[in-house]
């Protein structure tokens, strides 16, 4: 068997949220999740967690819940290491790991891993050639390991459809849905995260979701994308409403609802919802309850 779009579910979760707490929580809390019924889970690195080690932890503590990486950096670990990773949780737990990859930002990559921040379309191709030439003499996983791409322009999206089974947009407004599945045709996994707030309140939503922005409205990766989708130097410097509106999805159940469906009719497969909160360590398990209930409807 190998791991199949069908598997990952219409809706699944993308959260800080299992980094925040001590490990043997964060296992009780993801059982918690399988048991609210969502299939999946999207994992993030960056300053907290090693991805490969929390994964299988999680894994471990669950029966069928779907790990995913979103993303684990190609700069953190060689290609050779990277790729033995991938097959060891694969191994391990068969079709329960996608090994989502990404070349991550120039702050981090020279800031925090000392390394050297290059043209990533080119770096990535490098990257999957020396991870398919890697050797790995362990026990093989029975299943085909399956990998994802961080993508957000159409090179390295028409990329992630060619070398995986396909990409993660991150930090993208519903109008990138479409773009991003024209470029990688009609069968590659398209599985962009959309961000959430459960406020009915404009003046509380848009104030948690410019605190979320910030930093990525500092990434040029990020900026370069909303620029290429039309929105403006000055929609970014604010940022303005329409431009907090179209990142992320506020309101009720419904409005969410609403914005989890557009990216379906859009082209997407998967839909991974990231709840934001006015505190980044709260556990955030109602919410998640509340997105349960519309698995069945989606």
């Amino acid at each position: 068997m190998a791991l199949t779009k069908a598997a990952l579910g219409k809706l699944g979760l993308w959260t800080f949220q299992l980094d925040v707490q001590p490990m043997r929580e964060a296992q009780k809390f993801a059982a918690q999740i399988e048991e609210l019924g969502f299939p999946t889970v999207w994992v993030p690195e960056a300053v907290g967690r090693e991805p490969f080690a929390s994964t299988a932890l999680l894994l471990s503590a669950t029966d069928k819940l779907i790990l995913a990486t979103g993303i684990a950096s190609l700069h953190a670990r060689s290609p050779m290491t990277m790729q033995a990773g991938w097959k060891t949780i694969t191994e391990a737990f068969p079709d329960r790991f996608l090994l989502g990859i990404g070349v991550s930002h120039q702050p981090a990559v020279e800031g925090f891993h000392g390394g050297n921040y290059d043209k990533p379309y080119s770096t990535m191709v490098k990257y999957l050639d020396a991870m398919d030439r890697g050797l790995y003499f362990a026990a093989q996983p029975s299943a085909p390991p399956a990998r994802a791409l961080a993508a957000l322009g159409p090179k390295m999206l028409k990329l992630a459809a060619e070398r995986t089974m396909g990409a993660h947009p991150y930090f993208v407004p519903v109008e990138h849905t479409p773009i991003a599945r024209a470029a990688m045709g009609p069968d590659a996994l398209l599985a962009p995260e959309q961000a959430v707030v459960f406020s009915r309140d404009a003046s509380e939503a848009r104030a948690i979701a410019r605190g979320f922005m910030k930093t990525y409205l500092g990434l040029p990766n990020y900026t370069n994308n909303l620029k290429r989708l039309g929105w403006t130097d000055e929609d970014i410097a604010g940022p303005t409403d329409a431009l907090v509106d179209a990142i992320v999805a506020w309101g009720s159940l419904d409005d969410i609802q609403a914005r989890i469906k557009a990216h379906l009719d859009g082209g997407a497969d998967h839909v991974c919802v990231q709840v934001l909160s006015p505190d980044p360590t709260k556990v955030t398990m109602d919410e998640f309850r509340q997105l349960a209930s519309l698995i069945p409807s989606l």
